[in-house]
């Protein structure tokens, strides 16, 4: 569902706070403010929201890989690691249709040769995981094809590129699944988790399958539908079910870190947020058990 009001808020600003709630969510296995990696911080993803709001606002006269670039240089000069590439490969299209996912996808399709150079660029600056070498549309080579033919390409190991060659349907099932706990009284970190739960339990993560392989993406999906239905069940096992796959999810440093979830959710926030389907003020946090 959408609204037909504006968004209260810029488009940059509703950059800028989807990715602060979505780094700031305790989500299993992602940096947030109670848990940092080694070499990267809670701070690394504030630093990086506030920079790129600005970009984003600036959208529609930059152009779409323009967009993405200057997002991935701006996070550069202030973190000097990759939190974003992700995020920002979504959230450009969505800024520039206004949170429209269907105008979104034709703006894609609509890319120039120019916005596919930039976002080859942005993708080798921002040196993402598990990356490796492709025989066609690899990044490492000048661009051969048009950012939706590179995607297709892509899209069978990446979740960031299958959004852009189906209208970004992950993105708006999580914002409707955020959306409907925020209705059924959760709140947002809560309902955060879960549209995290419900996109692994799809998909596992393909960041994770890069880097580990699908078969342990497959054992993520596997437990994190293990957890999100235990949320009907039985809520109180299902808060020690979280608990059990963060610590699975940390086990191995943070390479098995979903962070390509992460970035779904971020750009699923900034679509609710851009479509004003949003009570504000928010409330972030459950009031704590007297």
């Amino acid at each position: 569902m959408s609204s037909a009001e504006p968004s209260r808020f810029s488009l940059g600003a509703c950059a800028s706070l989807a990715c602060l709630w979505e780094a700031t969510s305790a989500k299993p296995g992602n940096v947030h403010r109670g848990a940092d990696f080694e070499d990267l911080s809670y701070a690394d993803f504030l630093a990086s929201a506030a920079v790129i709001g600005p970009v984003i606002e600036r959208c529609s006269e930059q152009g779409l890989g323009a967009t993405v670039l200057a997002g991935v240089e701006a996070t550069q000069r202030v973190a000097g690691v990759n939190t974003n590439l992700g995020t920002l490969l979504l959230l450009a299209p969505l800024a520039m249709a206004k949170g429209d996912t269907q105008l979104a996808g034709k703006l894609i399709e609509q890319a120039t040769a120019d916005d596919v150079a930039d976002i080859y660029q942005a993708i080798r600056l921002a040196k993402p995981g598990g990356l490796g070498e492709v025989e066609q549309g690899d990044v490492a080579q000048p661009p051969e094809h048009s950012l939706l033919a590179a995607m297709q390409l892509a899209a069978d190991r990446d979740l960031i590129a299958r959004q852009y060659t189906t209208n970004f349907a992950d993105v708006v099932a999580a914002a409707d699944y955020i959306e409907s706990h925020l209705a059924g009284g959760r709140k947002l970190n809560d309902s955060i988790v879960l549209g995290q739960l419900l996109l692994l339990s799809r998909h596992g993560d393909s960041l994770v399958a890069r880097k580990l392989g699908q078969q342990l993406s497959d054992d993520l999906a596997t437990q994190a539908a293990t957890t999100l239905a235990l949320y009907t069940q039985d809520i109180e096992a299902y808060y020690r079910g979280v608990a059990d796959l963060d610590f699975w999810l940390r086990a191995d440093g943070h390479r098995r870190n979903p962070g390509t979830t992460a970035d779904l959710l971020a750009a699923a926030l900034f679509v609710l947020l851009v479509q004003n389907r949003l009570s504000m003020p928010v409330q972030f946090y459950a009031p704590p058990v007297e």
